[in-house]
């Protein structure tokens, strides 16, 4: 039997991850944890006021996700965290070293159609732009997949879970 591993769901706002993750999770037999609920509250306040956050205001919340990560290590887990950048996906393995990434991929006009439609959610579409220009994709030297967030949410943890596996 292998070694659970934690996986980071990862992505633009609006590609599902707090949708997929769970379900993912539930798949994998393991734990789910939402990002969001790791960042600070003068965070959320900037981001709910049109503010894209910057690196300084990142590191924080990183290095709270690498430490539930780590202590998921061997335990198996699921948390979802935007990590466009690789240097954040540096930090997060850095903290978690057996994580692996889920980046949730998919056109632009229908991601920024499901945001226009999520209810209650501090992250306006007017920072999509911002998401998308800091967005780095996984590189090849990067334990992880890319899934097409295309179809409802049930196939696309599917196609996630298949693609860890293989």
């Amino acid at each position: 039997m292998r070694t659970p591993h934690v996986v980071v769901v990862m992505g633009v706002a609006g590609t599902g991850k707090t949708t997929v993750g769970p379900l993912l999770a539930a798949r994998l037999g393991v734990p789910y944890a939402e990002a969001d609920d790791f960042h600070p509250p003068a965070s959320i306040a900037k981001m709910s006021a049109g503010v894209p956050l910057d690196d300084d205001d990142r590191w924080p919340w990183l290095d709270a996700i690498g430490g539930w990560a780590a202590g998921r290590a061997g335990l198996g887990g699921v948390v979802s965290c935007s990590a466009l950048k690789r240097s954040y996906r540096d930090r997060l393995r850095a903290a978690a070293p057996g994580v692996a990434f889920v980046h949730l991929t998919g056109d632009r006009a229908l991601i920024e159609d499901r945001m226009g439609h999520r209810r209650g959610h501090f992250m306006p579409a007017t920072l999509l732009d911002s998401q998308f220009a800091a967005l780095q994709p996984l590189q090849p030297d990067e334990a992880g997949v890319a899934v097409d967030v295309a179809g409802p949410p049930e196939e696309i943890a599917g196609r996630a879970a298949t693609a860890l596996d293989a």
